[in-house]
């Protein structure tokens, strides 16, 4: 029977932070499942040039900073920031918002791609490229033998100027060549989107060298400050020679107009900017492979089903078993959910965690089905709290996204909520290594004593088989 955990990544000297750590993210090296590096809206504790992350090297269980990412701004760190390992050899790679940049006024999104040798490495982590009016940097990474060596391919999904702003930079010798190390962007809108497509890019690749790469094609937007109503397509795009040569990312074309990018759904309709459960909604988006079959491919995203008179936000569930060519609805829609993450694992079976706004709560679950829903699937809550607490300091709240991945058989995942420690709020248990009371569900400072009110931490989950 597989078994579930869930830790909170806080470390136990900064039991007193009560700071708004949204928007985790999390790398798992493939060679050494125990090693793992996690991301957060997490500020340096000591104000520094760099931000930290979360390192584990025992699964999980325990988790310690490494200030290494440079750009940070003070009680921010970075803006947005995810991170990947290499499949081979250890090397890790993060894709981030330059935390400094985005506290100019007037604000700049500065997107900065950065390498570090290793999870043991204390230094800066180096930086390959830096480029503005460049939004949400998602990163992942491959590796690949030629000519006797390895070499780490890594991509990175990102929003850029506009009017066609999806872009992936993909290099194909990331591990040794210098900055920029070969990084090239490559639009991958073909259509012609309202002012911008939407922000999230997300990647998935296939040990053969199949990448695929998703996003929102604007087909209208309201033209407002910030924009509100949109309408768009989801349209997948795919490259069968690893993102690398000439015309990367137009393998797959439309069924309709034979333009690069299948649509997989269209005049879909969100209220961008809204909120929900004190969260911003817009954007949410996930693409996932099977490992032992390329073919075989999962989306996942959201919008308002019932349009611009409507106050949902709907998650929806789709499979295509022919490249992305054609799509078939596998799972009833979600009402009132975002931040969905798929990842299939070496079996085939697929996992889906997002979080779900009802009753003023928010309820993260993780399924796992090994029959594309056709019968009810694994379900775990992960953690459920109030969406009223703590008050939202600016946003995101939770984030605008979250992650899970599969290595082997075992999934692997984060997501941020409210860290009131209350056995209640985690149905399938949790383990805290910051200092709290679970009997009287008080957070306390370092000193064992002093009380802290609740805030908003990342949490590691990990499915074993």
């Amino acid at each position: 029977m597989p078994t579930l955990k869930v830790v909170n990544i806080t470390p136990k000297a900064l039991s007193g932070t009560a700071t708004q750590d949204a928007e985790p993210f999390l790398a798992v090296d493939p060679e050494q499942p125990t090693a793992m590096v996690a991301t957060a809206f997490t500020p340096d504790p000591m104000e520094g040039p760099l931000a930290p992350v979360y390192v584990s090297t025992d699964g999980g269980d325990s988790w310690a900073l490494h200030t290494i990412v440079p750009g940070a701004a003070p009680g921010l760190g970075t803006a947005d920031i995810t991170v990947a390992f290499a499949a081979r050899g250890g090397a890790l790679y993060a894709g981030i918002l330059n935390g400094r940049a985005a506290l100019h006024r007037p604000p700049i999104t500065r997107m900065q791609i950065l390498r570090a040798p290793g999870i043991g490495s204390t230094a800066p982590m180096e930086l390959l490229v830096s480029r503005d009016r460049e939004d949400q940097p998602w990163i992942i990474a491959d590796t690949v033998t030629a000519d006797g060596a390895d070499h780490d391919r890594v991509y990175v999904g990102n929003n850029g100027p506009g009017p066609r702003t999806a872009i992936v930079d993909v290099s194909g010798d990331a591990r040794t060549a210098p900055a920029p190390a070969g990084f090239l962007p490559t639009v991958i809108e073909h259509r012609d989107p309202a002012g911008q497509d939407g922000p999230p890019v997300r990647l998935a690749v296939h040990p053969d060298g199949t990448v695929y790469a998703a996003f929102e094609s604007w087909r209208t937007n309201d033209g407002g400050n910030p924009v509100t109503d949109v309408t768009f397509d989801i349209v997948v795009t795919r490259d069968d020679g690893g993102g690398l040569g000439a015309d990367t990312f137009q393998d797959l074309k439309d069924a309709t107009d034979s333009a690069p990018g299948q649509r997989v759904a269209t005049d879909r309709f969100v209220a961008f900017n809204s909120t929900m459960g004190q969260e911003r909604l817009g954007g949410d988006l996930t693409i996932a492979v099977d490992p032992t079959n390329a073919d075989r491919v999962w989306i996942a995203w959201c919008d308002r089903a019932g349009g611009p008179d409507g106050v949902d936000n709907t998650l929806h569930v789709r499979h295509s078993g022919d490249r992305g060519q054609t799509w078939q609805q596998v799972r009833d829609d979600v009402t009132d959910a975002k931040n969905p993450s798929l990842a299939v694992n070496s079996d085939g079976l697929v996992g889906l965690v997002y979080q779900r706004f009802a009753r003023n709560q928010w309820t993260t679950l993780l399924e796992v089905t090994a029959d594309n829903w056709r019968t009810a699937p694994e379900s775990d809550v992960l953690h459920q709290a109030p969406a009223n607490v703590p008050i939202a300091q600016g946003l995101p709240f939770l984030g605008d996204y979250l992650r899970m991945l599969a290595i082997g058989k075992d999934f692997y995942g984060v997501f941020a909520g409210n860290n009131t420690p209350d056995r209640a709020n985690f149905p399938v248990g949790v383990t805290y290594q910051r200092n709290a009371d679970f009997t009287t569900h008080q957070l306390l400072s370092t000193d064992g004593v002093t009380r802290v009110p609740p805030s908003i931490d990342p949490f590691f989950f990990h499915r074993a088989a």
